[in-house]
């Protein structure tokens, strides 16, 4: 009775949180930020030409430049009303948007971006429950808030943008696992020297479909790109998650999963699946004790529904933005990773669990 009470509670949460809309303002250019995101997609496209929730077979690419306000807090994405005037100081609007008639135009600018970013692309999977806008808008943001170093790319697949719509964007991951591998082959057409891969909730269980299909086709040009890999509190079974890093054979490095017990949709995924924990919200670090993974528990930090911790969190972006290279932080051994992460260290064989916690430092930052 409380695993349905507390799943109803989460799709009520869910359904009363205003959906995001691509909103064009190409003066929002001169006030706010603008984060340039590159989009390879298997959404099918409306009348309109906006991209919705239907499957596409074709992988179609596109740029949207998104202005990022200046007037707003760390983690926050404001949304223009849909009636009355928009605020570019405050809300998020796209300055720029560009649908590719061909993957070879994609490429070229992408290569142009890569050049200036040192070569390296960071690819963000979003997760269940997003439209095309939200998912744009929220690598736009993530991107921004983090510093990510890399030219930003996302792949935005045909999840049905209902709370209700779990079983669709669950067979989605499954349809788009060759579109991610389309893009990921798009990307090193395209000269990346190196690719980082970030997968949010459900996007996660699509990322090492991607991978798993990957290796099997003994693809190593492209896995030996893959400098890294960032699960954000992934919604994937864990036994699931174990067979396909097996088949990977060895996981990129550093092989990060952000998860909390605290995340409520992670339950209500759970319930659904029959279980009481998915892999973001693992609590036995020994069942991935032969993968070499680190686990980083971001419960501390978790507010509301909790499921997107890493991003939405004030004082976890501020701390990890503090750290100068997330590599070379995740691959440096576990006193040197405690002095940079404060927290609690367990290694259990090749896997590691730190719980960070807030420190007085990041606390002092947020109240001035």
């Amino acid at each position: 009775m409380l695993r349905i009470f507390l799943a109803l509670s989460v799709l009520a949460l869910m359904a009363c949180t205003p959906r995001g809309e691509v909103t064009l303002d190409p003066a929002a250019a001169t006030v706010g930020q603008v984060q340039r995101v590159f989009i390879g997609t298997t959404r099918g496209q409306n009348d309109d030409g906006s991209f919705g929730n239907k499957r596409s077979e074709a992988v179609r690419f596109a740029r949207y430049d998104i202005s990022v306000p200046p007037d707003r807090k760390l983690g926050q994405i404001t949304w223009p009303p849909r009636h009355g005037a928009i605020n570019p100081e405050k809300q998020f609007l796209t300055t720029d948007e560009l649908i590719y008639q061909a993957d070879v135009a994609f490429r070229a600018d992408l290569k142009t971006q890569l050049a200036a970013r040192g070569g390296e692309a960071v690819i963000f999977v979003h997760g269940y429950n997003n439209n095309f806008a939200e998912g744009v808008y929220r690598v736009a943001q993530f991107a921004h808030d983090l510093k990510l170093p890399g030219a930003v790319v996302h792949y935005a697949w045909p999840s049905a943008a209902e709370p209700l719509g779990y079983a669709y964007d669950r067979d989605s991951t499954l349809f788009a696992r060759d579109g991610l591998e389309e893009l990921l082959h798009e990307v090193a057409a395209s000269g990346a020297k190196r690719i980082v891969l970030v997968a949010h909730s459900m996007g996660a269980a699509l990322t090492m479909e991607a991978l798993r299909q990957t290796a099997i086709r003994g693809d190593r040009k492209t896995l030996d790109l893959i400098s890294a890999v960032i699960l954000i509190s992934p919604d994937i079974d864990v036994d699931v998650f174990k067979r396909s890093a097996h088949s990977m054979g060895k996981l990129p490095q550093p092989f990060l999963i952000f998860g909390s017990d605290r995340d409520k949709a992670l339950r209500f995924s759970a319930l659904l699946s029959g279980q009481w924990e998915r892999l973001g919200s693992l609590k036995d670090i020994t069942r991935l004790a032969d993968l070499q993974v680190t686990f980083l528990d971001v419960s501390e930090f978790s507010q509301g529904v909790g499921h997107f911790t890493v991003a939405d969190s004030p004082a976890l972006i501020t701390l990890l933005t503090g750290i100068q290279s997330v590599e070379g932080a995740f691959e440096s051994d576990r006193r040197a990773r405690v002095g940079l992460l404060p927290g609690v260290v367990l290694t259990v064989q090749n896997a590691t669990r730190v719980v960070l916690q807030p420190v007085a430092l990041v606390a002092s930052d947020l109240t001035r």
